[in-house]
């Protein structure tokens, strides 16, 4: 196993601020680890680029990162990234990754009516990967699939205090809701790290007796596990590290400092 300093810290990588809701669980079960997280809001969103240019920006961003900070893990806190790139980084940089998939397993195992929708990016929903997690998980479920990339930049716009229309939550129900069978959904995967942080919204926009189910808790759970025995010491405050400043930055500091992340940086 590699052997790695007291402070060298754990980097999770995201698009935008999605992965803020895996770091939330990341805090629960490593309290003292020291923490980059990293948002590539230059490249943000990335749901409607193309797969070779997200894998290109994603590989080439974490090799960087990873010789400038020295990680001992990276996390890719992105279904987005991870459905596309995930087996490439793993090939060229030589320290654990840990990605971040649709929960469809655990979504299988709660559904009662047997029909589960899922939220993800349009790069998302059309991955062979979601295929093969439905082939293998929820084969003898329904599951229905809508591209929602709007919830992105409605979550990154509740972060900075900023007001949504309700409408956008409406119409991620309803995207689901309209498809045949759609009426007896009880169980809805949110695809996409930032969807978490708008759960609320989008229970309300669904109406009672829809489950949310996602992929934080687990993926905390796994570096946890990989990280089992290793000493942390944070020797400077986590930081946040962007791909390019601006004012969206500057009005998310205090949902920044809310995660513990008390310093900001532009790779």
């Amino acid at each position: 196993m590699q052997e790695f300093k007291e402070e060298s810290p754990i980097l999770l990588f995201d698009s935008g601020v999605g992965g803020l809701s895996v770091l939330a669980e990341v805090r629960k079960l490593l309290p003292d680890a020291p923490v980059i997280y990293a948002a590539d809001n230059a490249g943000l969103p990335y749901g409607g680029k193309s797969e070779a240019e997200i894998a290109a920006r994603v590989c080439g961003l974490l090799g960087r990162m990873a010789e400038r900070f020295h990680p001992r893990l990276i996390c890719i806190a992105c279904n987005t990234a991870s459905t596309i790139a995930l087996g490439m980084v793993r090939e060229v940089l030589q320290i654990p990754i840990v990605g971040t998939v649709p929960a469809i397993k655990p979504a299988a195992a709660m559904t009662r009516s047997g029909v589960i929708g899922l939220l993800g990016t349009e790069a998302t929903i059309r991955q062979t990967y979601v295929d093969r997690l439905e082939a293998e998980f929820a084969a003898d479920k329904r599951l229905l699939r809508f591209a929602a990339p709007e919830l992105v930049m409605a979550a990154e716009a509740k972060l900075r205090g900023q007001s949504v229309d309700p409408a956008v939550y409406a119409n991620a129900a309803r995207g689901l809701r309209l498809q045949p069978g759609g009426e007896a959904i009880d169980t809805v995967v949110l695809a996409c790290t930032h969807f978490p942080l708008v759960e609320a919204e989008l229970a309300a926009a669904f109406g009672a007796g829809v489950s949310f189910v996602h992929g934080a808790a687990g993926i905390a759970r796994r570096i946890f596990h990989l990280t089992e025995g290793q000493s942390f010491h944070r020797v400077s405050p986590d930081c946040a590290l962007f791909t390019r400043k601006d004012d969206a930055v500057t009005k998310l500091l205090p949902a920044l400092e809310r995660h513990g992340l008390n310093r900001v940086a532009v790779l």
